[in-house]
Parts: structure tokens; C-alpha cells; sequence
């Protein structure tokens, strides 16, 4: 009897120590959403995107920007690129959409600020300044810590989180 109780205990401890499951999060919720917007002088060079109400966040999450490639974008495939992102020009001359993320908890409201800097705003191509698309990713803080995705490919972090669009 004794044998069997110690055979039993063996294969208990072996069956449910063997577990593989460390690698998956089944249960990190990232949300996603997309803006699309044109940098002006009468919107001071800035897009205020509101995180929709069926996005839950929270203060402690991160939000990632991707802004649409169209050069490097094909009919059948979109390239994201990460935020911030420049452009160089002549010698000295720049252009750079960046973000924040802006959490009110009092008013449970979040938003993204993207805006564009550039050493003369008002000298941008239209290429640059109109009708930009942005993709905002919103994921839980702990997993934004703890992962070793490259946040700075959009496609790894679509595959990663199982976002559908």
C-alpha cells in the first residue's frame, strides 16, 4: 500500500510540475484603436486622440503609437512604424511626430496627444502634415514590463497580444 501511495505522489508531483503553459498570457487584454488626422496651425500642430469608452484603462497601462508608413505600405500590406519618428531634411532641418499619454483619473478619461515638431512647422509638406494614420495600442502595464517583445515592430506586437482589426 505504501507502494502505490509513494507511485501515486511520484506521478502527481511529475504530471503537474511538467505544466508548459509559463510562456502563454492568456489573460493580458490590449485594446487598439485608430485616429487619422491633418497638423495644422489651427490645431497648434496636434491630435488629441480619446481613448474610446469600450477601452478599459488603467493609469499604471502603456500606450504604444504607430504611425502609417504610406511609402513603404503596399495594397496588400500596411507598415507601422513606432512613434516617435523623424524625418530629416536639408542640413539641419527636422520633423518628429511624438506622443503622450494622458490619464484623468478623476474623470476616468485617457488620451493620446500626438504631435508634430519641426524646426519650421509651418514649411512641412503636405506628405507630412495631412491626413496622417496613427494606431494606438493600449496594453497592461505588468506585461509591458515583464515581455521581451519588440514593441518596435507592429507586427510582433499584433501577433504577441492576438490583436484583430
Amino acid at each position: 500500500m505504501r507502494k502505490i501511495f509513494a507511485l501515486l505522489c511520484l506521478a502527481t508531483f511529475i504530471f503537474t510540475s511538467c505544466s508548459n503553459d509559463d510562456d502563454t498570457d492568456f489573460d493580458t487584454i490590449a485594446n487598439t484603436f485608430e485616429v487619422t488626422g491633418t497638423f495644422n496651425t489651427a490645431n497648434n500642430f496636434r491630435i488629441e486622440a480619446v481613448v474610446p469608452d469600450n477601452v478599459n484603462v488603467l493609469d499604471s497601462d502603456v500606450a504604444l503609437v504607430y504611425v502609417l508608413d504610406p511609402e513603404k505600405s503596399t495594397a496588400q500590406v500596411d507598415v507601422w512604424e513606432p512613434l516617435p519618428r523623424t524625418f530629416f531634411f536639408a542640413p539641419g532641418e527636422f520633423a518628429q511626430f511624438q506622443f503622450n499619454f494622458i490619464f484623468n483619473e478623476a474623470q476616468n478619461i485617457a488620451s493620446i496627444d500626438i504631435f508634430l515638431e519641426s524646426d519650421d512647422l509651418n514649411a512641412l509638406d503636405a506628405d507630412i502634415t495631412d491626413n496622417q494614420s496613427f494606431r494606438i495600442v493600449v496594453i497592461p502595464s505588468t506585461f509591458a514590463k515583464n515581455s521581451k517583445i519588440d514593441f518596435s515592430d507592429f507586427n510582433t506586437v499584433k501577433r504577441e497580444l492576438k490583436l484583430k482589426f
